[in-house]
């Protein structure tokens, strides 16, 4: 999601309503939907989803409509809508992209209007449940990151905590209960009509797309028969997912486990792990135990024990067990790039140099190529990187001469006699294995 700063009155709601929630852990807010179609949030929330672009909904309209149309009037008339109570919120469409794994992840899209709305409202009841979030949780807030997270378990394993839980649970978004899902926003808010918004938008009916044998086949799915589920892409899942998950963590709490079995959980969105210190058996029973009070599941063939540094295991990217020191070559327990993510990213550089893109600039081609490496870079610039970086550069300098002796007719003696270091210093390709490691990209 691209984040934007919203303007000083924005801001000092925000800054107002987490203050009042975190002096008051008790406090329940009571006066919230009419901040929602205040103006300058509704405006805000349209350049926020604005500047996310995105698919249009099942009413097809977009962005474009909108201006064509009126941004002011638009928004004037939608929160007419929100003030006379006489908003609905319309099917969302789903669609189902590929996984790594060769699985489908559902993908909900809700119509420009509905995801308008549902930023107002994040914007209102984010700062009041950032207040409850636990430490642990690192997905979706405002300072924390992935990178984040993946620091904190390789402090743990560092620590000593080298038995870890990799957990999986199957469909997270999907699995969430609605009715405990609407006691913990229950639990902080008391606004009815807040909590009667949240309620349509977790039942708005399910307008699904799929490719079958004999075509694409468009169905509906009533959300009310199978009360579970936030939509992923949906502006406000993120948070709520959040929500539930905090569930999980204060249970893990309350029943000693952490202090009992000196096992942490690191969570980011619906990817958690548990490291331990010699129980990880136990953790394992107690975290099955407590995800089924959750009505949640856990999959159990990517659920794994891992000892460390016999074993391995990946988290967010990285796959963290025994490296070896490039200077000392002695033994230490690390991280580096996982080799499925790496895998990814190779294909993606292949794809950008395909032979149907000879029709670019060389100078765009590469502008494109250092887009790629920097943002990729900027992620994977913790742990052992060495090697990571060797492969990446051998990739594109391998791929690009293949792309420029067709963009250019070379012959192939002629492109196997070109040094790699002329990619760099000529045309400008960007080396990662001379670049600084374990340093920000951002403004590199």
């Amino acid at each position: 999601m691209m984040n934007l700063e919203p303007p000083p009155k924005v801001r000092k709601l925000q800054d107002t309503l987490h203050a009042k929630a975190k002096r008051s852990p008790d406090y329940r807010f009571y006066l919230l939907y009419d901040k929602v179609y205040r103006p300058d949030i509704l405006a805000f929330a349209y350049q926020r989803s604005r500047a996310n672009r995105g698919a249009p909904g099942v009413d097809h309209q977009t962005f474009g409509d909108i201006e064509s149309y009126g941004v002011e009037q638009w928004l004037s008339e939608l929160a007419q809508e929100l003030r006379t109570r006489q908003y609905r919120p319309q099917p969302v469409h789903r669609v189902y992209i590929p996984k790594p794994d060769g699985g489908q992840r559902p993908l909900g899209i809700p119509t420009v209007k509905d995801r308008v709305v549902q930023t107002a409202a994040m914007l209102v009841l984010e700062p009041i449940f950032e207040a409850d979030l636990q430490p642990e949780q690192y997905a979706y807030r405002p300072a924390r990151g992935a990178l984040d997270a993946v620091k904190v378990v390789r402090q743990m394993l560092e620590d000593g905590h080298t038995q870890v839980v990799d957990a999986d649970l199957t469909g997270y978004f999907d699995s969430i209960p609605h009715r405990e899902l609407m006691k913990s926003v229950a639990r902080r808010v008391s606004d009815r009509h807040l909590l009667h918004l949240v309620k349509m938008w977790l039942k708005a009916p399910i307008h699904e797309s799929r490719k079958g044998d004999d075509g694409p086949k468009d169905r509906s799915g009533d959300a009310p028969d199978q009360p579970r589920g936030t939509p992923q892409g949906a502006p406000l899942s993120p948070l709520l997912s959040n929500l539930y998950m905090r569930r999980f963590i204060l249970a893990w709490k309350k029943w000693g486990c952490e202090r009992d079995l000196d096992a942490h959980i690191v969570n980011y969105a619906d990817d958690f792990v548990i490291c331990c210190r010699g129980t990880a058996d136990l953790a394992m029973a107690m975290m099955q135990h407590i995800m089924t009070r959750l009505k949640l599941t856990v999959n159990e063939t990517k659920t794994h024990l891992r000892r460390l540094p016999d074993e391995t295991f990946d988290f967010l990217g990285y796959t963290f067990g025994r490296c070896y020191s490039f200077k000392t070559g002695q033994p230490y327990i690390g991280m580096s790039p996982s080799k499925k993510r790496m895998q990814r990213f190779c294909r993606s550089l292949t794809e950008a140099l395909g032979r149907d893109t000879t029709y670019r600039e060389v100078a765009d081609t590469i502008q494109l190529l250092n887009q790629k490496l920097k943002g990729w870079a900027n992620y994977y610039c913790l742990g052992a990187l060495d090697r990571s970086y060797r492969v990446i550069d051998g990739h594109v300098a391998d791929r690009l001469c293949r792309w420029l002796r067709g963009k250019l007719a070379w012959t192939a003696k002629r492109a196997s006699r070109m040094p790699t270091v002329h990619l760099y210093e000529h045309y400008g390709l960007i080396e990662l294995q001379k670049r600084r490691r374990n340093v920000s990209w951002a403004t590199a």
